[in-house]
């Protein structure tokens, strides 16, 4: 990807006219930023490590594995948040010491051993494509921190045909992972937004979520095992499809975002490649009648693979994307439906007989076949958005559907507020993209004009936000993981007791702390578990 952008630099597209035009209608006046910094001209303190640190690291996985050199360590300085992006805007910014590259678990458990033994904290380094500051290069008490990059581990170690599990690398990328499984008429379906990026231990260790979820599942449902290394032992866990063996551990490491260990082989279930597709669009009066065909859906009936709510702001944007001005200036909610495989006319018709029942108009395949065909690229808006000095930034959340529209409503109060306190306009957009039977999530994307420092803005205001989303309710993430920037808030909603259990688990696995300082347990949390041990 692009050091101080995301994804593809030919994929990059200025601003369409349409949504330049719409811009100071919902924003007023937008200052232009300063140009980004060259990548030449960034200043780096010089690495922490010393030669024989490096020369130990080359000796466990070759000499052309390691890298100490600035652009190396840039690449590796964090992950694709509205704020990363804005730090590598800046002349002066923070790396890891060293870029270091395993190709197998022996190498990743070697390192492991070098790190222990000289102090050096570990970030484990997939796709890149973080947005809660998991990849953040914190080196916490330890002397050093290398980025330990997981893309060497690739392929499909083991495919069965008859039970449909696969065993990929964690390195793997979602595009590879598929590709490699469609040579023998199988896919994982699992298309998160960062799907061209991510990685397989990605995916597990920050318990994602894809597009596809309607049909196949999130991504913890699909794992039925995994390879770890941690700095005090190995495991490998998944024996059978159930099991009453205890609890079950493969469950510790899914979301543990590398705090425990190394994730170096995932088992997943995988299914035939789907031979068939079909495309549906509704429009809704508003996002509470879209909602309620949701629930109804999600309650009564198995149909689609794909199914998304935009509320009335998030749909006149997208609208607005494609030209048709008229109807974005309308007011209403949108969703897309696709189905997938078999059974398609029988599941379609219940559906769409539920979401009929809830006031919705069927508006054809177009929109839903146009969103398909963008679904990865709205990252790129975002970045053709900064550098017009639009801010822009998204969260999520997840609750019951009684609470649903209660979530919805103070976050969307908690952003207004908090941008109108700075004297800046605001335009909050929301989607439901992942449904339950007993609830829903909530996307939230934020554009405003920032007249002052956006990154210590935007800190005060996220934080206030996330008081809201625990106050109402609300999970502080449903598939973007929780990562140094939600670190804080996860005491409050797993409770003491749950703290303790992580802190413990953390103290046994690494109880030096090497491992991702300061991500998912609080470094207040993390540092004094340290010292207990």
């Amino acid at each position: 990807m692009r050091w101080n952008g995301w994804g593809d630099p030919e994929r990059a597209k200025p601003l369409p006219r349409a949504v330049q035009a719409l811009l100071p209608l919902l924003l007023g006046r937008v200052r232009k930023p300063a140009a980004p910094v060259e990548l030449a001209n960034v200043r780096l303190t010089p690495s922490a490590l010393s030669g024989e640190d490096l020369d130990a690291f080359r000796g466990a996985v070759g000499d052309e594995n390691v890298s100490a050199a600035p652009e190396a360590r840039i690449y590796h300085s964090g992950g694709r948040s509205t704020l990363d992006l804005l730090r590598r805007r800046a002349i002066e910014q923070e790396a890891p010491d060293a870029v270091v590259r395993p190709g197998s678990h022996e190498e990743v458990r070697a390192c492991l051993d070098l790190a222990t033994a000289r102090k050096i904290a570990v970030i484990p380094f997939g796709g890149g494509t973080s947005v809660v500051g998991a990849l953040d290069p914190e080196r916490g008490a330890q002397l050093a921190v290398v980025s330990l990059d997981l893309r060497r581990l690739s392929g499909l170690i083991h495919l069965d045909p008859v039970s449909g599990e696969a065993v990929l690398a964690a390195g793997t990328t979602g595009p590879e992972a598929e590709s490699l499984l469609a040579e023998h008429g199988f896919e994982l379906g699992h298309y998160p937004q960062s799907f061209r990026y991510a990685t397989i231990g990605g995916f597990a260790a920050a318990r994602s979520s894809g597009q596809n979820s309607a049909g196949y599942g999130r991504f913890d449902t699909m794992v039925t095992g995994i390879r770890v290394a941690t700095p005090t032992g190995d495991l490998e866990l998944g024996r059978s499809p159930g099991s009453a063996a205890g609890p079950d551990l493969i469950r510790v490491f899914l979301g543990s975002e590398g705090i425990f260990g190394v994730i170096t082989e995932v088992k997943v279930r995988v299914h035939p490649t789907p031979q068939h597709r079909v495309f549906e669009a509704w429009t809704f009066p508003n996002f509470a009648a879209g909602a309620e065909g949701l629930r109804q859906v999600a309650q009564h009936a198995s149909g689609p693979t794909v199914i998304r709510l935009s509320d009335e702001a998030e749909t006149a944007v997208s609208l607005a994307q494609v030209g048709k001005i008229g109807k974005a200036l309308a007011k209403g909610a949108s969703v897309v439906t696709v189905y997938e495989g078999e059974g398609i006319p029988l599941r379609r018709a219940r559906t769409s007989e539920l979401l009929r029942a809830a006031g919705g108009t069927s508006s054809g395949e177009g929109d839903a076949a146009e969103w398909m065909k963008g679904r990865f690229d709205g990252p790129y808006l975002r970045d053709s958005l900064l550098d017009a000095g639009v801010f822009c930034e998204t969260l999520e959340t997840a609750t019951t559907w009684a609470k649903l529209s209660e979530l919805r409503s103070a976050v969307e109060a908690s952003l207004k507020d908090g941008f109108s306190a700075i004297g800046s306009k605001s335009y909050v957009m929301c989607h439901v993209s992942h449904i339950y039977p007993t609830g829903a999530s909530l996307y939230f994307t934020v554009l405003a004009s920032i007249r002052e420092d956006p990154l210590e803005a935007w800190l005060k205001i996220k934080a206030h936000t996330n008081d809201s989303i625990l106050a109402a309710g609300g999970t502080i993430s449903h598939h973007h993981a929780v990562g140094r920037d939600h670190a804080p808030w996860l005491r409050e909603e797993v409770g003491e007791t749950g703290i303790r259990i992580l802190e413990a688990i953390k103290r046994e696995l690494d109880p030096h702390g090497i491992l991702n300082p300061g991500a998912v347990i609080a470094a207040d949390s993390a540092s004094s578990s340290a010292q207990d041990s």
